[in-house]
């Protein structure tokens, strides 16, 4: 397996972009609670070789720049057919929206999976790419983000601000 690692600077923090043959199979913040923590200074930020990483490079800087508001390059993670399932409809929720977890469960086709279904977006390996930050609390709230909450009010603000001109989606409290 030819596998490569590349760290990315990103207006959301540092982000870990991992190719495994010629997909990307992770795409983490490290610095979050669910990444692994490093200190800036220890981090190599490389070339990178594969051809795939310089697709999603090439596509995350169109992203932050609010020029892009889907990925095209080739992603693959591991998990069960369950999770699978829930990812792939993550792909389905349009940048700049959001939905409820109880959504989710029924896009799915479960209403009573939705405990299993937020176990499944919290087990997303490829941040922004396949939009976990998309899915929200069933009162509008912020709930739930392995990159840490802060992050996900960013991506969501700057979806609005890109896809709807909304400047703050949120309030400061």
């Amino acid at each position: 397996m030819n596998t490569e690692i590349i760290y990315y600077k990103s207006p959301v923090g540092i982000l870990e972009i991992k190719s495994e043959n010629e997909f990307i199979s992770a795409i983490l913040f490290v610095n979050s609670w669910k990444g692994k923590k490093m200190e800036e200074s220890s981090i190599t930020f490389a070339t990178p070789s594969s051809s795939v990483i310089k697709t999603a490079i090439k596509e995350l800087d169109e992203y932050f720049a609010g020029e892009r508001k889907t990925f095209s390059f080739t992603m693959q993670q591991n998990g069960t057919e369950f999770q699978q399932k829930v990812w792939n409809e993550l792909l389905n929720i349009s940048y700049g929206k959001t939905i409820s977890y109880l959504e989710l469960s029924k896009r799915i086709g479960n209403v009573k999976a939705i405990r299993a279904a937020g176990t499944a977006n919290g087990n997303n390996n490829i941040c922004i790419a396949v939009p976990c930050h998309r899915v929200i609390g069933s009162d509008g709230s912020l709930v739930g983000y392995g990159g840490d909450l802060w992050r996900k009010k960013w991506l969501l603000e700057h979806e609005a601000k890109f896809g709807n001109g909304v400047l703050n989606l949120f309030d400061n409290g």
